[in-house]
Formats: structure tokens, sequence, C-alpha cells
């Protein structure tokens, strides 16, 4: 089992910056990626970033260059680091974590409760 726990989130004008976090607890050891959703009112949840167990990351073409994933200070946390925000960027923004166990057939995902990012004038 996996619990996260997701900060970091607010309003903030076009332009702007925000950094969010993700902390997981649990058997953190058998976690193989971890990332970032968001949901913005009326559209489905969208893939945003994730980086791997041996730091490999990927973006969504809609913030490449513009955000940025990383590994926390701390051992079991992860970070986006949003700059020139924009107010497409407004949404409900999840961590999630993908495990794997031995003996599982196929792994888990785990998610965040979300928190809300708001870009606007």
């Amino acid at each position: 089992q996996v619990q996260l726990v997701e900060s970091g989130g607010g309003s903030v004008q076009p332009g702007g910056s925000l950094r969010l976090s993700c902390a997981a607890s649990g058997i953190i050891s058998a976690i193989y990626a971890t990332g970032w959703y968001r949901q913005a009112p009326g559209k489905q949840r969208e893939f945003v970033a994730s980086i791997t167990k041996d730091d490999s990351t990927n973006y969504a073409d809609s913030v490449k260059g513009r955000f940025s994933i990383s590994r926390g200070n701390a051992k079991n946390t992860m970070d986006l680091q949003m700059n020139s925000l924009k107010p497409e960027d407004t949404a409900v923004y999840y961590c999630y974590a993908d495990q794997r166990m031995p003996g599982w057939a196929n792994p888990r995902r785990y998610w965040g409760q979300g928190t809300q990012v708001t870009v606007s004038p």
C-alpha cells in the first residue's frame, strides 16, 4: 500500500510559478514511477509529467519547457515546478505512484487527493 499527499497548490497570475509536492508513505521502496495528472472542469484527466526510479522523465507536450519534475529533498517526496503558468493550466493536480511487488501479476497505481491550481489575472 502507498499513501500520497499533495501540497503547494494555490492561485497565481499568468506568467507566475508554483511548486507542487507529493509525499509518499507506505512501501515506497516498491514504487517504480511517480508523476502528475490534472483535471480541468468538464474535461478528462490528462497526463502532465512523470519520473521513474532511474530518473527518466516524461512530459506532456503542453507543459514541456515550462514544468519540471524532480525528486524532492526528502527521500519520499517528488516535486513539480511549474513556471510560465497559463490560464489553461488551471485544474486539480493529482499525484500518482505505480507500485510493483514480488508475486503481483500487474502493478498498482495509487492516487493522491488532488490539489487545486488556479491561474487567472
